[in-house]
């Protein structure tokens, strides 16, 4: 997502100083990217969110809670109301730490990527990686995406849940269909829609909608007609009756 005009405004959490100013050059003269704001302790964050339009944000998993309060804010559960808050910004949450459990954890309460801080190529491609997850895509470090799939097993598209499959489908159905709009189809919350679809794009190894869908149907997991989408002992979208609309 981006204003009317293409832009993509980008507001950064992050504590220290000298890694703010790396973001800053890094995205210096990118013309469709522009940071709005920054903040270095937690407890400021949703005041900037508050007053400032924000299409991508970068979130430091590891920041004080305040000058006063050098704790470490609670980044993990505040993702989620962030991201009932603001549904079409998008969170790419950064650290240091490479945990399997705090990566998933991270996805499942609605983070749009995970980035190692040690991870030098992502931080280069930085603009490469915001445009990407600004346009409902998502992107995790190559060390994080391997403690995913080795979660997984490794099992790829035959592991995909009927609700991931479902959420791929009305995708392809519907392309113009915002993840907020691929909530109320499905009747869940909107972090629920985003790892339903985070969830499948990992399982078929790919960091985008619309790769999972050419994907899906390489693999015979949805049509390839652009008709709408059926789903066996469920509803029938064709009608395009939406109860929450």
């Amino acid at each position: 997502m981006s204003d009317t005009n293409g832009l993509i405004r980008v507001a950064i959490m992050d504590d220290h100083q000298g890694i703010l100013d790396g973001y800053l050059y890094r995205l210096q003269g990118q013309t469709d990217i522009k940071i709005v704001g920054t903040v270095r302790y937690g407890d400021d964050l949703e005041p900037l969110l508050a007053r400032l339009a924000v299409d991508v944000l970068l979130l430091d998993m590891e920041v004080p809670c305040s000058p006063e309060n050098p704790n470490r804010f609670p980044v993990l559960p505040t993702i989620p109301r962030l991201a009932q808050l603001y549904p079409e910004m998008a969170i790419l949450a950064i650290s240091m730490h490479n945990q399997r459990t705090l990566i998933q954890a991270t996805l499942d309460a609605g983070a749009n990527g995970f980035i190692l801080k040690d991870d030098y190529t992502a931080i280069q491609e930085l603009a490469s990686i915001i445009r990407s997850v600004a346009n409902q895509g998502i992107y995790l470090s190559a060390e994080a995406f391997q403690a995913i799939r080795r979660k997984t097993g490794g099992e790829g598209f035959s592991s995909l849940t009927p609700r991931q499959l479902e959420a791929l489908s009305l995708c392809s159905a519907y392309p113009e269909l915002t993840t907020a709009d691929l909530a109320k189809r499905m009747n869940v919350a909107h972090s629920t829609a985003r790892n339903f679809l985070s969830g499948a794009y990992l399982k078929l190894g790919v960091s985008s909608r619309s790769a999972a869908i050419f994907k899906a149907r390489q693999l015979g997991l949805i049509p390839n007609d652009s008709g709408p989408a059926r789903f066996p002992g469920g509803n029938d979208t064709s009608s395009g009756n939406d109860p929450d609309e």
